[in-house]
Order: structure tokens, then C-alpha cells, then sequence
């Protein structure tokens, strides 16, 4: 048994326009959190994002995954474990913080404990949280990933992709999933299904080549975002200011309420567009620049 650990998780962004539940992909950004079996009791520290709104008590996400990876694998619990994190993920953003925390949790209790699980089997354990694989499966594997559940488990398809630069534009609104998932129908049309699986397709395509003009065809949804654009006050506005600005696609990440713009060039240019086109609707944003990250999820002992 391993007394100490660091786990690193990048930030993800799922649905992509049209791969609803589906796809997701690996950033670079990164948490990272160390654990040592050290002292009694449970001590969490946090430093960056979340601090003043994060717990840090057994509550903390964290903690959820550490803990309940010993409860699946029947282990007992350390007399003492203090867990040091360091996050660089926005909580509550659409960029995958709480897989992000999930997963950093469980793989550390799987490290610490001699690695007895695979990482297929830290998928599943994370989705039964989670409910769904896209940023689990991004965060874990890194790259472009494809997620379907069939009755025996989880299917995941990783795809390589080139690096690619986006702009995220992420406005101070408060909207849980929960919330953002409430929004959506219980039934859409035939026109709207056949729209997005074509063009789910065609995402994976025009990410994998890094073809933009592609994206910019392939990035329209009907399934989510002209539901949950309406919960957020300039949102729709950003996203058409954005592709004015040069921005050959524009999505909502995740459920929102962040959104994540692809382009070649005019980068500055397309964050100051969003975050201006959101203030106008009275709503502060903080911009980010990153790229894409084939990694996935790193242990080291």
C-alpha cells in the first residue's frame, strides 16, 4: 500500500453542438490534488477555484470518489488522509469540474490501494455519479471520446485529435445541470434527431483532421442549446458574436453555462466579442485560452 500520491485530471467539454451526451474532449487545464495517509480523521485543503464555495468535508467531491471507491472495493478507510488540491477548473462551469474532482478522487483510493481496478472499471464507478460518460471519459482517456452505455456497461472510442486552440467565454451565472437539464423536452421531433446524428458524425470528422470549415457545418444542435440558451442572458448574442468575429464554431460547453468557440486565428479578437456581447446583457465573463489535450488522467506515485 502506497503512503502518498498526486493526481492529475484536465478539464473537458462535452456535447460539442450535436454529440449530446455523447462526446466529449480533453483541455488543457488541469486539477491536480495530493493525498497522503497522514494524521487522523479527513483534512482537505483547497488552493485557486472554488475556494469560499467548495467543501471540504466529506462532502467534497473529492472525498465522494475516494471513498467511494473503498466502499466498492470493500477497503477499509485510513485512520488519516489529507487531500491537497489544486484547482484550476472553474466550478459550475460546463468545463467537467465535478468528473474532474470524481475522478481525481477515485484514482488516487486506486493508487494508494495497489491499483486493484482498471480504468474501465473507475468509468463506471464514476458514471453511477455522474450519469453519463462524456466528460468522465474525456478527463479519463484525454483526446476526442465517444460514450454509448449498452446493457453490459459503458462503450468508449477514443479519437486523437490535433492540437487545436479555443476561447472560452465563461459568464458569472449560477446554472446547476440539474437545472439546465430540466429545460429540455421529453420528446423531440424526427427532423431534430436526424439533424444531430448526421452532424455528430461529421463532429468527429472535422475534430480528429482539425478541419474547421467542417466544424463550422458540423456544430449546430437541436436537441439542447435552443433550450438552455434561454437560461442564459446573452448567451445566443455571444455565440453570434463570436462567428463574426472569426470563430469558425460556437458551442455551449457541456450543459452550460460556458461557451467554447474553435478558431484559426482572431483569437483575442472572438474572446473580447463574447465577453463584450454578455456584458451588454449585464453579465460579467472571464475569457480562457487553451487547447486541446490527448492526454487523459495521471497518477504518480
Amino acid at each position: 500500500m502506497n503512503t502518498a500520491i498526486t493526481v492529475r485530471v484536465p478539464a473537458t467539454t462535452a456535447n460539442l453542438g450535436p454529440g449530446f451526451d455523447c462526446l466529449g474532449l480533453a483541455l488543457n487545464l488541469w486539477n491536480e490534488a495530493d493525498f497522503s495517509l497522514e494524521g487522523s480523521g479527513l483534512c482537505i485543503e483547497l488552493q485557486g477555484e472554488g475556494i469560499g464555495s467548495l467543501p471540504i468535508d466529506s462532502s467534497n467531491a473529492v472525498a465522494q470518489g475516494f471513498f467511494l471507491f473503498l466502499k466498492a472495493r470493500h477497503l477499509p478507510h485510513p485512520p488519516g488522509l489529507k487531500i491537497l488540491c489544486r484547482n484550476r477548473i472553474p466550478p459550475a462551469s460546463g468545463l467537467g469540474s465535478s468528473a474532474s474532482a470524481l475522478l481525481i478522487g477515485l484514482l488516487a483510493a486506486n493508487g494508494l490501494y495497489g491499483s486493484p481496478a482498471s480504468l474501465e472499471e473507475i468509468l463506471t464507478l464514476a458514471c453511477e455519479v455522474e450519469g453519463h460518460a462524456d466528460n468522465t471519459s474525456a478527463a479519463l482517456y484525454g483526446g476526442l471520446t465517444l460514450s454509448i452505455h449498452e446493457a453490459q456497461g459503458w462503450l468508449v472510442r477514443r479519437y486523437p485529435v490535433p492540437p487545436l486552440q479555443v476561447i472560452l467565454a465563461l459568464p458569472a451565472i449560477n446554472l446547476p445541470t440539474r437545472v439546465a437539464r430540466a429545460a429540455l423536452p421529453e420528446q423531440v421531433s424526427r427532423e431534430a434527431a436526424i439533424h444531430n446524428i448526421g452532424r455528430t458524425a461529421l463532429m468527429i470528422e472535422a475534430l480528429t483532421t482539425g478541419n474547421l470549415e467542417l466544424l463550422s457545418r458540423a456544430i449546430h444542435d437541436c436537441l439542447h442549446q435552443p433550450y438552455r440558451l434561454q437560461l442564459i442572458p446573452g448567451a445566443a448574442e455571444a455565440m453570434q458574436a463570436a462567428r463574426h468575429a472569426g470563430a469558425a464554431g460556437v458551442a455551449l460547453s457541456g450543459a452550460g453555462p460556458s461557451l467554447i468557440a474553435f478558431a484559426d486565428h482572431h483569437h483575442p479578437e472572438i474572446g473580447a466579442a463574447m465577453q463584450a456581447a454578455f456584458e451588454q446583457a449585464g453579465v460579467s465573463t472571464r475569457i480562457l485560452h487553451l487547447t486541446t489535450s490527448l492526454e487523459g488522467a495521471q497518477v504518480l506515485i
